[in-house]
This record gives C-alpha cells, sequence and structure tokens, in this order.
C-alpha cells in the first residue's frame, strides 16, 4: 500500500529544545504579562508542545517594580498568607508587597497561572525575576522578547 503515513511526535526532556529569552516588565500590566509568561514557560507556543513534558523555555523578567495593575486593584486587592497558628491569617496589599518585594508579586501572578503539580513546580524554576534592569544570566546569551506578540 502507498499511503502517507503521519505519527504524531511527543517531546521529551532529550529532545526539547529550550532557550532563554529576556521580557520587560516596564509599564505592562500584572494580569497580562503573568499570563502570556506561564504561556510562553509551559510552551505553548512552540509546535512540539507536549502536555505532560516541560518543554517551554526560561524567562528572565527585569523592571518588576514598574509592573502596573489598573483601577482600584493597588489599594484594594489583598493576598492572604497563614502562618500555620491559631489567628495567625495574615494580609498585604500589593503596594505593601511591591515595596518590601516586588519579584514577589510577579511570582505569585505565574505560579498561579501553571499546573498544581509536580510539573507547575519544575516549570517555575525556570522563571527568574529581578527587580533592576540587570540580570545574572548573561552567560546564557538570553534573547529580548516582546511579550505583547503572544496571543
Amino acid at each position: 500500500m502507498d499511503t502517507l503515513s503521519y505519527k504524531t511526535i511527543s517531546a521529551n526532556k532529550n529532545t526539547v529544545n529550550k532557550e532563554w529569552i529576556v521580557v520587560d516588565a516596564s509599564n505592562q500590566i500584572l494580569g497580562r504579562l503573568a499570563s502570556k509568561v506561564a504561556y510562553v514557560l509551559r510552551g505553548k507556543h512552540k509546535t512540539n508542545f507536549t502536555t505532560h513534558v516541560d518543554c517551554g523555555d526560561n524567562v528572565i523578567i527585569i523592571n518588576a517594580e514598574q509592573v502596573v495593575l489598573t483601577g482600584q486593584k493597588v489599594d484594594d486587592k489583598e493576598y492572604v498568607r497563614h502562618t500555620g497558628y491559631p489567628g495567625g491569617q495574615r494580609f498585604t496589599t500589593p503596594t505593601q508587597l511591591l515595596k518590601k518585594n516586588p519579584n514577589e508579586i510577579i511570582e505569585h501572578a505565574v505560579k498561579r497561572m501553571l499546573p498544581r503539580n509536580r510539573l507547575g513546580s519544575a516549570i517555575l524554576k525556570n522563571l527568574h525575576v529581578y527587580a533592576g534592569s540587570q540580570h545574572p544570566h548573561a552567560g546564557q546569551s538570553p534573547k529580548n522578547f516582546d511579550i505583547n506578540t503572544i496571543l
């Protein structure tokens, strides 16, 4: 029989092409930035995307302190955590979080957009967030990436 045969190609950790990209977060809206970064971290922008494999790129986010929240979310939004002790519920606003640790606000937003399993934890390790415009990953020769071109 002379027919064409198509095989589905699944990526695995040996065949994945991982790149390093730099994303500038200055004047970017937090939620939109986080959803696009999560999309790239998972590898959904690649043709060989496989759901059960970490096939995304390594993402470096610079200028994290210049991220923007729209509306009244800067004052009204609350991040809730619990210390584990009775009465240990703690609340933080984005304003306080940006003053204390501006990297954490982006990491938290991206983490909540990834799968909540071991793969999601492994993918999150490919995210590197820095408050300033400098980063220590020059040895990987990352490419500048305009995040607005995705989706």
